[in-house]
């Protein structure tokens, strides 16, 4: 479909350093695409970025169905603007899409929605090391129902917001508190899609660990409260005597595209990677034991954030003296070389806008 662009008469001031707090500047435009039960998705848009007015009993406002995305926009050393396997957030959206019972886009059809808005948003890309643009697809019910059903209507926006570094003074291994009391997500929940609601439950249980000194919170499982699935927001990975263990996709996992790239690289270097359930009493054994070598996340906003201690029902684990381990560190410096332009992309995952 041809995208009809409605461009705002005044700018606004662009940052001028890297100091960019995250998800509150927005760019000059926004992309809108409506829905209807009888006509599917139609008339795409580029507008000026505005407020918008929905009914009060909008279903959004009522039963939370609704999904959205995270990816960024990266400026190489010569002034252009790539993304970063785009495509496989589109796939992830459709995935959001079924579980929440919203209707499928088409994937390539939305991507070029996007390249479209980052390019008219080109000069929003900031030129700051650690900078980037984030691309923020979502998708929310807009139906004026109170019926407990799937609304009937929808309206999938793309917003952008230019970000600074995630580790503002470079990065630095982070203290968490394995969470014993709350639950993120369950098998046949919503874990594994990228809804609204999985991310404000979560928020009790970070404040709690932020007021004991944490930065976040280790997820365990919903059931027995035993088998280990993210940190925070992100995925984990632990390298314990050489090997690379992580929680595997069991249905309350998000399958973060920055965890795919990593087990891909893992593989590309030969070091073993294993998928697969690990409890909390296995991973403290192998710090006893003096094997839990490194630990990090993985996700869109750090790429690659490590953990510098974990703590367990009393039970500290300090990992590596607390600083970046080399494993970290040199896939926290392959993926950024690529998403930057500054290292050879054999694998195809950058596109340039």
């Amino acid at each position: 479909m041809s995208v009809r662009v409605e461009k705002t008469e005044k700018l606004k001031n662009k940052p001028q350093t890297k100091d960019i707090p995250f998800g509150q500047v927005f760019t000059d435009h926004m992309f809108v695409l409506d829905y209807k039960e009888d006509e599917g998705w139609y008339d795409p848009r580029i507008v000026p970025y505005e407020p918008i007015t929905l009914d009060p009993a909008a279903m959004i406002f009522h039963y939370g169905q609704t999904v959205f995305e995270g990816l960024k926009a990266y400026r190489t050393k010569d002034g252009e603007a790539l993304l970063f396997r785009p495509e496989k957030n589109m796939e992830r959206l459709n995935k959001s899409n079924r579980r929440m019972s919203i209707p499928e886009i088409d994937e390539e059809e939305v991507l070029e929605y996007v390249k479209q808005l980052v390019s008219l948003e080109k000069e929003w890309v900031p030129q700051f090391e650690g900078t980037s643009l984030y691309i923020r697809p979502f998708i929310i019910s807009t139906e004026p129902n109170l019926a407990v059903a799937p609304s009937k209507t929808y309206k999938l926006m793309i917003i952008l917001s230019p970000v600074g570094p995630y580790f503002a003074g470079g990065m630095k291994p982070v203290r968490i508190k394995v969470e014993d009391e709350f639950t993120r997500a369950v098998k046949g929940g919503t874990g594994a899609a990228k809804t609204a609601g999985n991310y404000s439950a979560a928020y009790r249980a970070q404040a709690n660990a932020k007021q004991e000194g944490h930065a976040d919170v280790l997820w365990m499982d919903g059931v027995e409260k035993r088998y280990i699935e993210e940190v925070g927001s992100m995925n984990i990975f632990f390298k314990i005597d050489g090997k690379v263990v992580t929680p595997a996709l069991s249905g309350s996992i998000l399958e973060g595209v920055t965890r795919m790239s990593v087990l891909e690289l893992l593989k590309d270097w030969d070091i073993p990677v294993e998928e697969r359930k690990i409890s909390i009493a296995e991973l403290y054994q192998y710090y006893e034991d003096g094997k839990l070598e490194e630990a990090f996340g993985a996700g869109t906003a750090a790429v690659i954030s490590p953990v510098g201690r974990l703590d367990w029902l009393g039970n500290t684990m300090t990992i590596n003296n607390e600083e970046v381990g080399p494993l970290a560190k040199r896939l926290y410096d392959e993926i950024t070389g690529i998403q930057l332009g500054e290292k050879k992309d054999t694998k195809g995952w950058s596109v340039e806008v």
